[in-house]
């Protein structure tokens, strides 16, 4: 009898890089006070860079204005990025005209923040819906868009019944899945939550959580998943980029981030961040952040943190902290990174 061939060892698949982001930059020129005053820059996203695979989810969080909402939308180019590369499966979306970008988007989508504001009250839900199937597949036929919309709406917990009805009659969580459902219909590679919960009631925010993560998995999305809310990103990201005044300060692998930040902002988030166990909760060490964030108009110099930051130095000052490696595939913008990941674990 002849041997029996050996099996060869099965790797896991190595993840494609569909998104590639290169110091990305988005600038706003705003007005002076007075007629002959000169425009002022507000930088509301400075010097990004990351990659997405395929089938990941990347949650970034921050506090109110820190460029979290600028960032996702720039990347869609809904808003132009004044400097920097998007490189889309290995097309740079930056250099694309407008009628190649809409032909783009077709596998880049969004679900925004307010489930009402975002839907047109002069359409029903079926023309919201279908709305993006005209731009992305104007060959379709009625008839089909029409099925595409109902499956959808099955999809996504709506009954196709509801299709001719308008955006008013809907509460806040079946406004959001309207959106959800708009965001889905043209069977995307990427999708840009945009703070797609903060809106709702928590009992109805874990509903909106756990479809978006069904979805993925049936539909092989790949999100970015853009959240103030802590508790929130650790249930449905695979890493965490944390933003503040523009620039990252911390990336790194979900488990990594929580249980050891390499950047006092980050452990500060994490410290003020609610956690179900009250043991856990009355043990753990707390930081407070004083003070307001900076001004974009006119941040600090150096790290945009040491006005707030604890462990700051005059070294601080000098200039922007390059990020440092702080552990496997995990970053983080601090000189001091060692000593702020000494502390322990932040979060069990």
């Amino acid at each position: 009898m002849r041997p029996a061939a050996r099996r060869r060892e099965r790797r896991p698949p190595v993840p494609e890089t569909l998104l590639s982001i290169e110091n990305l930059s988005t600038v706003f020129e705003l007005r002076g006070r007075s007629l002959f005053a000169k425009p002022v820059e507000l930088k509301a996203v400075s010097d990004v860079s990351f990659t997405l695979d395929e089938g990941e989810t990347l949650g970034i969080v921050g506090e109110s204005g820190c460029g979290k909402s600028t960032l996702g939308r720039s990347l869609l180019r809904l808003i132009e990025p004044t400097a920097g590369r998007i490189v889309w499966q290995g097309r740079n979306l930056t250099e694309l005209s407008d009628t190649e970008m809409r032909k783009a988007r077709r596998d880049l989508s969004i679900i925004f923040q307010d489930p009402v504001a975002s839907l047109d009250p002069r359409m029903n839900v079926g023309k919201i819906i279908e709305e993006p199937l005209k731009v992305a597949e104007p060959s379709l036929g009625r008839g089909e868009r029409r099925r595409r919309v109902e499956k959808v709406m099955e999809e996504v917990g709506l009954a196709p019944q509801m299709i001719n009805r308008y955006p008013h009659e809907f509460s806040g969580g079946q406004a959001q899945r309207i959106g959800i459902a708009r965001a889905i219909v043209t069977e995307p590679k990427l999708i840009v939550c945009d703070e797609p919960v903060s809106a709702l009631d928590v009992s109805i925010q874990a509903q909106i959580v756990n479809l978006l993560k069904s979805l993925k998995q049936r539909m092989g999305l790949t999100l970015i998943f853009i959240s103030h809310d802590l508790s929130v990103v650790r249930l449905v990201s695979d890493r965490i980029l944390v933003l503040y005044l523009g620039r990252i300060v911390e990336i790194g692998p979900r488990r990594e981030v929580f249980q050891n930040p390499g950047h006092p902002y980050t452990r500060a988030l994490l410290s003020a961040a609610p956690i179900p166990d009250p043991k856990i909760a009355r043990s753990r060490a707390r930081t407070a952040l004083e003070g307001d964030p900076p001004s974009p108009i006119n941040p600090p110099s150096g790290c945009a943190f040491r006005t707030r930051c604890p462990i700051a130095r005059d070294v601080c000052a000098e200039a922007p902290p390059p990020l440092f490696t702080v552990g496997a595939d995990h970053r983080a913008a601090c000189l001091f990174w060692e000593e702020v990941r000494a502390e322990g674990t932040a979060v069990a």
